[in-house]
């Protein structure tokens, strides 16, 4: 279930037991994108840290939740769990049923079963039936193990209610702090355990799986699952290339800006591997090769940190190889008769044993090869180099060459180097985005001469164009997340670009504290953002207007016919049938025998919930959720007008069905008027790939179509009302069908 270490998906969390006053120790180990802490004390206070985010100021601070005995209260509880991947993961009925019968199989007589990243408890719940079903006077017994208290809480309601709670003995801590004698008695038989993310490694499985051989497992223990193995394959993808090769891509752009100077990688994606649904581009790929093995890792012995292997592939087609998609595979029994694999649907047997259905807790991985790729030629042998270390999984060919390159002037380009996600490469190296921006800004520069452009966002991009495009002009950079990072990118591709760093000053003071001072003694004459928040990749679409409340508190250095971009934001909406989402964020009942129905309202479950409580909105690839469509006309909510300072607004629709099916949600995203005309429009619609759009899923799905569209047909239109609380940045929606 979750990991030993972290909470699984969550950001931000941290629980302690602990006395007042108290210090953070940072975890022995932390290989994820998140930090936590803990200290133990013999105080039997419990506290909960939870880092609270307001999503309009980019500003966050720790909140302490405390209490005593059945510790945390039940309305602080929902929030941190409703938008994890939990209950994706406990609706995944293949990888259910795959677990139980390796387990059933696995542990067939009473022993000692640790079960690490416990979650619900339902993998140690199987391994105590299964000893059950064994005869003898002989008992076993089972040791569930979970780091994060709210989860811990959740297990002990699980347990309680299938009867399980004496056979189970859960403990509240990361399995490497476990202590003999106080959490342990002897050594476990049997370990089974599900800290697996979609690239295998991501959730600490290597370092869990050394510390449990070193000091908590027999030798040769009993494990479910048994074995994992990691595939691969060469792809060409167009899609795949522009998502990293922004050099190639901005070589087709009529605007003159040089993001990436030749040779010079200095924005650019992180080399890793990303997650990713691939059956969603199925359609677009060229496969190169066929799979291939890379690793096998056995959880039933200890595991190296760090390895390598070169694979040697031969090329079944001609073409460039952009990327390695790779996936995972686990043989969960000994014998190996029973399988899980993430394999993406085009996979035939025998690389694909055990693929489900979809699911979003895992997907497929992909590495992408530098620039515009490798081109190879059918049947030629290529040479693919693969390591791991103890956290991520590491690909190249065997002709490149890793490693720091150097600018034309002798600097290391690491030290300049700008990382974004891939979608924003993609965005930058869009000619029809950048020529809307361009087009959009030279508009606005037509007949005036700014004497100040301030740029709100953390977009090196209109920072550039508007230097090169009116030399005159004072740029003031906010660069809100990437800060010196900006700073120095900025320096590094000027001259490439023929502007002056004079012309150019990032403002690191605070924005809601900006004087005339701050601004050189200038008043700000355009404001302008895409709007873009570095770390923001998993924000909700309405979280971006942010730029809004930054306009509003920047208001004391805007002139007072200051011309803002965006002008407006509009709120739009469509009716969905979304089947494969819904099911994975369905109402819990009996999983493998074990009831869980009373998670459903801490996990956030489509389903009937309590009064009051609201079911969370959720940010996704729409395009990648599987089978998708749209029903409905698309309708506008609400509309934010820039020129104003920030209000709270509402909004309602009467909606048209345009289709017969199963409405399984509401999809929502903002379209941004950026000039003043509202001539030119980015759109983030579900059918622009390189933004996330919101989710409201119904409680229940419902049939509907159009007034003539024949017999068992529920609703025909709708009506919908939306309102937005600038005060915490968050949207309310209530929709009735008629």
């Amino acid at each position: 279930m979750a990991t030993s270490l972290v909470p699984r998906s969550l950001f931000g969390i941290l629980h302690l037991v602990t006395t007042t006053p108290f210090t953070l120790a940072p975890q022995s180990f932390n290989p994820f994108k998140f930090s936590a802490a803990r200290t133990m004390s013999s105080e039997s206070t419990q506290r909960l840290f939870q880092l609270r985010f307001d999503p309009l100021t980019g500003n966050s601070e720790w909140v302490v939740i405390e209490e005593e005995a059945e510790g945390v209260p039940e309305n602080s509880q929902k929030p941190l769990l409703a938008t994890t991947s939990y209950l994706d993961m406990l609706n995944d009925s293949t990888r259910n049923r795959a677990f139980c019968e390796a387990i059933d199989k696995t542990i067939s007589k009473p022993c000692h079963v640790l079960d690490i990243g416990a979650g619900t408890g339902l993998l140690s719940m199987m391994a105590a039936r299964a000893m059950d079903s064994v005869i003898g006077d002989c008992k076993g017994m089972v040791t569930a193990c979970e780091s994060y208290l709210p989860m811990v809480k959740l297990m002990r309601k699980v347990l309680r209610l299938n009867g399980m709670e004496r056979k189970v003995k859960v403990i509240n801590k990361r399995s490497d702090e476990f202590q003999f004698g106080a959490d342990f008695t002897s050594r476990a038989d049997a370990l089974v355990s599900e800290i697996l993310d979609s690239e295998l490694l991501g959730e600490g499985l290597i370092p869990t799986l050394q510390h449990a051989h070193d000091k908590l497992l027999v030798e040769n223990p009993l494990t479910v699952p048994y074995r994992a193995t990691i595939y691969g394959q060469l792809v060409e993808s167009t899609y795949l290339w522009k998502l990293h090769d922004l050099r190639n891509n901005e070589a087709k752009a009529c605007d003159g800006i040089h993001l990436v100077p030749v040779g010079d990688p200095i924005i650019c994606v992180k080399p890793q591997q990303y997650a990713m649904h691939c059956d969603a581009i199925a359609n677009e790929v060229k496969l190169l090769s066929e799979p291939f093995r890379v690793f096998e890792f056995d959880f039933w012995k200890r595991p190296e940190s760090h390895a390598e292997n070169e694979v040697h592939v031969k090329a079944t087609d001609s073409g460039r190889v952009h990327a390695v998609v790779s996936w995972w595979t686990l043989q969960l029994d000994r014998e190996g008769t029973i399988f899980y694999s993430t394999a993406p649907k085009w996979i035939s047997p025998p690389y694909n044993a055990g693929a489900g259905d979809w699911c979003d807790h895992w997907k497929q991985c992909v590495w992408f090869i530098p620039g515009n790729g490798v081109s190879i030629s059918k049947e030629e042998k290529v040479h693919l180099c693969a390591s791991h270390n103890d956290t991520t999984f590491s690909y190249h060919l065997k002709a490149q060459i890793p490693g720091g390159e150097i600018l034309k002037h002798g600097v290391n380009a690491e030290n300049f180097k700008l990382i974004l996600p891939p979608e924003r490469i993609a965005v930058y190296g869009d000619r029809e985005w950048r020529l809307a921006m361009l087009t959009a800004i030279k508009t606005a520069l037509q007949g005036r001469a700014p004497s100040a452009c301030m740029i709100a966002d953390d977009s090196v991009f209109l920072t550039l164009m508007v230097a090169c495009l009116s030399k005159k002009t004072l740029v003031l950079s906010l660069f809100p997340g990437i800060r010196e990072k900006g700073t120095k990118y900025l320096q590094a591709v000027s001259r490439v670009n023929g502007i002056c760093m004079d012309s150019i000053k990032v403002i690191e003071k605070r924005k809601s504290c900006l004087t005339i001072h701050d601004t050189f003694e200038k008043k700000v004459d355009l404001l302008i953002s895409e709007p873009f928040y570095y770390g923001n990749d998993n924000a909700l679409p309405w979280h971006n207007l942010r730029f809004w409340k930054e306009r509003t508190m920047l208001d004391p250095v805007l002139s007072d016919d200051v011309l803002i971009m965006p002008s407006k934001g509009i709120l739009r909406a469509c009716f969905m049938s979304l089947p494969d989402l819904w099911s994975s964020r369905r109402r819990l009942g009996t999983i493998e025998g074990f009831d869980h129905s009373v998670t459903n309202d801490t996990l956030g479950a489509c389903g009937k919930s309590p009064e009051g409580q609201e079911g969370p909105f959720l940010a996704f690839y729409i395009w990648q959720c599987g089978e998708h469509e749209e029903l409905s006309e698309i309708f506008t909510l609400m509309e934010f007008d820039f020129s104003k300072p920030i209000s709270p607004c509402s909004g309602k629709s009467q909606v048209k069905v345009t289709k017969a099916g199963i409405c399984h949600g509401i999809v929502l995203w903002i379209d941004w008027l950026i000039d003043s005309k509202n001539s030119i429009v980015i759109s983030t619609g579900p059918d622009k790939r390189y933004w996330k759009q919101g989710v409201k899923l119904l409680a229940d799905p419902v049939a509907v179509g159009p007034r003539d569209s024949g017999e068992g047909i529920e609703c025909c239109s709708a009506a919908i009302e939306a309102s937005f609380d600038p005060s915490t940045g968050e949207l309310e929606l209530r929709h009735s069908f008629l």
